[in-house]
Parts: C-alpha cells; sequence; structure tokens
C-alpha cells in the first residue's frame, strides 16, 4: 500500500517579498546592466519579482515612466557642482555635461528613449537645478538659461544616443571608414569646401570635441542676444 502523502503547508513556504516603486526600478536596472534596456519589458520584470505583468503597473504607469525612472536612477551616481558663484563655472558646467553624456553611452537605448521622454524624478530634477545654477551664477539672464539647460541636455542626450549606438552597430566602423576615403579623394572642383577642411574634419578625439561642443554652445548663451532674447529678459 501507497503510503499516504503527507501535504506540505503553504506557512512554510517562504513569503514573497513585497512589491514596491523602488524594487520595481531595481530590478529593472540590474536587468538593463546585464543585458540591455530591450530586456527590460513588463512580462520579464514580472517574472523577475514572481508576480503577473498586471501588478507592475500600480508602481509604474507604463514603459516610459519605467525609463525615465532608470534615468534616475543611473544619476545618483553623477556628482553635481558646489553651488557657488565659481569663477571656474563655465568649465564646471562643460564638466558636468560631459559627464552627463558619458553616463549615458553605457546605454543608447536608454539615450534614445530619454530623448521622447520628459524625465522629472529628482535626480533629473537636481542636475536642471544644478545646470541652472551654475548660468545664474554667471550671470546669464533667467529666460536664457532655462533655454540653455534644454539645449545642453538635448545635445547631452542625442550624442550619447548617437555615439552609443555607433558603437553597438557592427557596421559602423565599415562605414567610417568609407566616409574617411571618399573625403580623402575628394576633388577640389566637385568639393572645394570639402577638401579645404577634410585635414580638420576627423581631427580630434572624441573627448575634445565632446567638450568643444559644450563650449560652443555655453559662449552663445553669454551672448547679449540670444534666439532673439536681449540680455535683460
Amino acid at each position: 500500500m501507497t503510503p499516504r502523502r503527507v501535504p506540505v503547508s503553504r506557512r512554510d513556504r517562504p513569503a514573497k517579498p513585497p512589491l514596491s516603486r523602488d524594487g520595481v526600478v531595481a530590478t529593472a536596472l540590474r536587468v538593463m546592466r546585464e543585458e540591455g534596456l530591450e530586456r527590460v519589458t513588463m512580462r520579464r520584470l514580472a517574472a523577475e519579482l514572481d508576480t503577473g505583468p498586471a501588478s507592475l503597473y500600480v508602481y509604474v504607469r507604463n514603459t516610459a515612466e519605467l525609463h525615465g525612472a532608470l534615468l534616475d536612477e543611473l544619476l545618483t551616481d553623477l556628482e553635481l557642482p558646489a553651488d557657488d558663484a565659481s569663477a571656474a563655472w563655465r568649465e564646471q558646467l562643460i564638466d558636468l555635461m560631459t559627464a552627463y553624456t558619458r553616463l549615458l553611452f553605457a546605454y543608447p537605448s536608454l539615450a534614445r528613449s530619454v530623448l521622447t521622454l520628459r524625465p522629472c524624478g529628482p535626480h533629473y530634477l537636481r542636475l536642471i537645478d544644478s545646470i541652472l545654477g551654475l548660468l545664474h551664477g554667471a550671470g546669464i539672464p533667467t529666460r536664457q538659461a532655462a533655454w540653455g539647460v534644454d539645449l545642453l541636455l538635448q545635445h547631452a542626450t542625442a550624442t550619447a544616443a548617437e555615439q552609443g549606438s555607433r558603437k553597438e552597430a557592427v557596421e559602423a566602423q565599415g562605414e567610417e571608414e568609407e566616409l574617411v576615403s571618399v573625403v580623402a579623394e575628394a576633388t577640389s572642383d566637385d568639393y572645394p569646401h570639402i577638401v579645404r577642411a577634410r585635414g580638420e574634419l576627423f581631427s580630434g578625439t572624441g573627448l575634445e570635441r565632446m567638450r568643444w561642443a559644450f563650449r560652443q554652445i555655453v559662449n552663445g548663451l553669454t551672448a547679449n542676444e540670444v534666439n532673439g532674447l536681449t540680455a535683460n529678459e
């Protein structure tokens, strides 16, 4: 006679940890770091957290909000400048924007997503506040500074999305080499301006060009008139 199976009480099973927004975001961040943003789906997160996908929408309304939360978590590692009126504000701002861009280099898919998002997490707001503080300390009018924040962040995010994506693309190196070759073979009859500038078209390191671009934006913000805004606006 087969012995009767002894039932196992549910109380003996380890309880599942309670769901929370922090837990969902932390799990999403781990999956993104290990496997990429493309693997961060509600179904995957639900499996990781031993729950159903519908349960997650209590904590994050949609994928866009989740991506914004991921960006905010990454920004916890971004060192912000001291809030002062330092004479080195320009270099501090360029350092900050360069650090933000390089932080996103590791996550080009997230950078592409952020281009169409309006992140509103506390760390992102502190980043905006720091940029505004540096511009304010330099005497840049409030409206120019406010519009400048959008321009600086847009350029940083777009740069990270482009450069990061190219690093992931298998054919990127070949495309770059082909462009260099075509420019080198250009004739002055067909492309006189390319021929004149081709010695500089691919000069400089990526970091040098990045900092140069931010410097040009910042220099523009210090001008007396930017996009039709006079200095007293």
